[in-house]
């Protein structure tokens, strides 16, 4: 399996809305087991489809400690939240930025897995701030558009100084 590019804040690709998947082939399962691998390798504990320039709703998530728990959501959609929980947050494709962003406590979550089939879900806590962020990927948003003005133009800043330092 290859490990896919992730793309980089402020690459403009990252706000384009991912299409919802239709097809639940052979290649949706490619790219499942690629985004996974992408991801653990990272290291890292979600990854949208969108930061891999694949813009389909599909998003893996692992929250456990060992990395033994992949939670793969396809067509996701939060049906509830709840409360209020204010966490550093991190992005795969804003490395090294940690900011709080306020989020529900506790979601809701119908998606389907990588076959097809339907199932929902009740996520507190971490898993629900990773889902909330991964689908946000999914919208084409980023979770530094959830900051000031000021903080989003110093890491804009930030991370093209370490794309150039990269390239």
């Amino acid at each position: 399996m290859a490990r896919l590019p992730i793309l980089r804040y402020p690459d403009p690709r990252l706000y384009k809305k991912a299409a919802t998947v239709r097809d639940f082939d052979p290649k949706l399962r490619t790219l499942i087991k690629e985004m996974a691998q992408t991801m653990y390798a990272a290291p890292g504990i979600g990854l949208a489809a969108t930061q891999v320039d694949v813009h389909r709703r599909v998003i893996v998530i692992d929250v456990s400690e060992v990395h033994d728990r992949l939670l793969v959501l396809v067509n996701p959609e939060i049906t509830h939240h709840e409360g209020i929980q204010n966490r550093d947050e991190g992005c795969l494709s804003v490395p090294g930025i940690y900011e709080p962003v306020k989020r529900a406590q506790r979601i809701g979550v119908k998606a389907q897995n990588g076959e097809g089939e339907s199932f929902t879900l009740e996520a507190e806590d971490l898993l629900a701030v990773c889902i909330q962020h991964e689908m946000d990927h999914l919208e084409g948003k980023v979770f530094v558009d959830y900051l000031s003005q000021l903080k989003r133009t110093r890491i804009r800043s930030r991370i093209l100084k370490q794309n150039k330092n990269i390239s």
